[in-house]
């Protein structure tokens, strides 16, 4: 018989203190599962998800931000569980819309599916005399181009069998640049992952949906981390051979965000100048590759948009006011829209304001990572360049938030260390483990440390991260398309002939742009203001004269669902009861017929009659190709 006395036992008092982290992000997931499974979605009222969640969600949230405080703040446990808690809070909120809701929200994903799907029907690029101005993203085809092969690869039918789970993992491409930039400047697990934490907590702004945005911030983030490792003052180029592979690394990171996206490198140009010109990085070379990509795209595939946009550009310049307000049809409208938005709010000037505290009370961090404070200061003057379809402010913030992050992290905790001071603390610590000083640690924290510095922070960060599910889920009302929303508007486009026209309120619904190579759109909510007063006034007259111009085969339709309705209240658009007039006297026209009804939506076709026919066709055309451009082509 063998002897296994020598052995030490499968359960023992260290052993169990060392899994003991496991307790709390245990609960907490095992808390969202139950959340999650009685969780009804099907009623969102204008809170979004944060009325809709079960309580459990909640208690699930909290238990998770307590143990991974207790345990990154604990010297004793290793770095795995901090990065254990970190996916445990993607999880709970990146992955929570995508289990609950039976179809992808957000209406800017839908379309970009479409954009996909053209790309794969038509087989390669076109230009805007085939399918006007919805070309400026074969302009920029990276992302689309790239989907375009992962669904031929993956084999399914579009990007929709997939695209609810993309905020997930985009959100999960950001830890690998994050951990690298935030590596040059300290050694310190509890900084280096705090500040994670604190990025994922406050990155409400919704980019990391299925865009082009999403993968061009995470190569943005990959190119600020190869230049701050291996171009700065203390990184270790490798000499010259070195540098030509990083070199090359960087071309092909910036060649590939580029062709991707048109406000990234306009980000990431700023910032690399910004650290050349305060010599904060050695070398040239990764500033002016970018330079060189970037004009080279602008001056050739780019080119007829960037021709075409350039007047509205050059007025925008100096504009600061114009550049961050938001115009008719972005104003939070309602109880529940405005406590969200106040609640985002709060959340991104709380995050802020702790950075500065962080530089304060850090002195250390002013000097070391002076080169994450240039960049993140750097994208303020991108305020003065553009509006970017009044959503400057946003993406502003967005780009500012990995430094902003670093040095929110920086005000929760005590001393940090910096590279400089990691080996002198190790040193320190070995001679105390020689001579027997090293005091006995118990639970999660350091006994010296278990007061106000250790439990004081934790209901800042709690705050916080709590706060981040009304900042990002509270305006589900508008994202959320019911399967029954989905299946009616898949029924319009599969029976609307080449030519067809569809006019709906706004653009808020899913597929709006499927075959937007043979379909046209108008939503008259974009339209001049005083049009859309006639409309209210004389709904079915004015829009039968707006869609009067489509000559047979093709037909016009008029399209009206919840999403719309959503959309229109909550950003102070048209009220519910003008939305319902409209569709009534619709209804009530005999120049209407009803083609599909569901619960989620309507839709009516214009009688094509002579005396239709007779009306102002020609401002109905024109309509159509409205608000294709504008936001959308800047933008998403």
């Amino acid at each position: 018989m063998t002897d296994l006395s020598h052995l030490p036992p499968f359960w023992s008092v260290p052993r169990a203190l060392a899994l003991r982290p496991a307790l709390p992000l245990v609960t907490a997931l095992a808390l969202w599962l139950y959340a999650v499974r009685h969780t009804d979605v099907s009623h969102l009222d204008d809170y979004g998800l944060v009325t809709a969640l079960h309580p459990g969600f909640w208690a699930g949230l909290a238990v998770l931000t307590a143990g991974f405080w207790f345990t990154v703040r604990d010297p004793r446990r290793p770095g795995g569980w901090s990065a254990a808690y970190v996916l445990g809070l993607l999880v709970m909120e990146r992955a929570t819309q995508a289990v609950l809701y039976p179809t992808p929200l957000y209406a800017w994903a839908w379309k970009h599916d479409g954009v996909v799907d053209h790309l794969l029907t038509a087989g390669g690029l076109q230009n805007a005399d085939q399918i006007g101005d919805m070309a400026v993203y074969d302009q920029w085809p990276g992302f689309f181009a790239a989907q375009a092969a992962l669904v031929r690869l993956l084999g399914v039918d579009s990007a929709a069998m997939y695209m609810a789970w993309w905020p997930l993992a985009s959100s999960l491409m950001l830890l690998l640049p994050l951990l690298l930039i935030y590596r040059t400047f300290t050694e310190d697990r509890r900084l280096i992952w705090t500040a994670v934490w604190l990025f994922h907590v406050a990155n409400w702004v919704g980019q990391d949906y299925f865009s082009p945005q999403s993968v061009a911030f995470a190569l943005h983030l990959g190119v600020l981390a190869v230049v701050l490792r291996r171009y700065g003052r203390s990184g270790e180029g490798g000499g010259r051979r070195g540098q030509a592979v990083w070199t090359a690394l960087v071309t092909l990171l910036v060649t590939a965000i580029v062709i991707s996206h048109q406000l990234t490198p306009g980000m990431l140009i700023v910032s690399l100048l910004a650290l050349w010109l305060l010599r904060r990085h050695r070398d040239w070379v990764p500033v002016a590759t970018t330079v060189v990509i970037f004009l080279a795209w602008c001056l050739t595939a780019a080119l007829p948009f960037l021709s075409a946009a350039l007047p509205d550009m050059v007025r925008a310049v100096g504009d600061v006011g114009g550049n961050v307000e938001t115009g008719y049809g972005a104003t939070p409208t309602g109880t529940g829209a405005v406590v969200t938005s106040w609640a985002a709010r709060l959340l991104s000037g709380a995050v802020l304001l702790l950075a500065v505290a962080g530089v304060w009370r850090q002195p250390v961090l002013r000097y070391r990572a002076m080169p994450l404070l240039v960049i993140t200061a750097a994208p303020l003057p991108m305020f003065v360049a553009s509006s970017y379809g009044s959503e400057m402010v946003f993406r502003v913030l967005m780009f500012m938030l990995p430094g902003v992050a670093f040095f929110g992290a920086a005000a929760l905790l005590p001393k940090v260390r910096t590279l400089a001071a990691t080996e002198a603390a190790a040193e320190a610590a070995a001679e105390a483990r020689r001579k027997g000083e090293a005091r006995t640690r118990r639970g999660f924290g350091l006994r010296s440390g278990f007061g106000v510095r250790v439990w004081g922070p934790l209901p800042v960060l709690l705050a916080g991260t709590l706060a981040f599910v009304p900042s990002y889920s509270g305006k589900d009302r508008i994202s959320y398309f019911p399967p029954q929303e989905v299946a009616l508007v898949q029924r319009l486009f599969d029976e609307a002939p080449e030519g067809s026209l569809v006019v709906a309120a706004n653009r808020n619904y899913p597929l709006a742009h499927a075959s937007y190579g043979s379909v046209d759109h108008y939503w008259f909510l974009e339209d001049d203001r005083r049009h859309v007063d006639e409309i209210v006034r004389d709904p079915a007259r004015t829009l039968a004269t707006d869609m009067a111009g489509v000559e047979p085969p093709a037909r016009a339709y008029f399209l009206f669902t919840q999403g719309q309705s959503a959309n229109s209240e909550m950003n102070g658009q048209l009220t519910g009861a003008q939305l319902d007039r409209i569709r009534e006297a619709v209804a009530a026209s005999p120049r209407f017929r009803l083609v599909a009804e569901t619960g989620a939506g309507v839709v009516y076709e214009l009688r094509q009659t002579e005396d239709d026919g007779a009306g102002d066709g020609g401002a109905g055309d024109d309509r159509a190709s409205a608000g294709d451009g504008g936001a959308e082509g800047a933008g998403r």
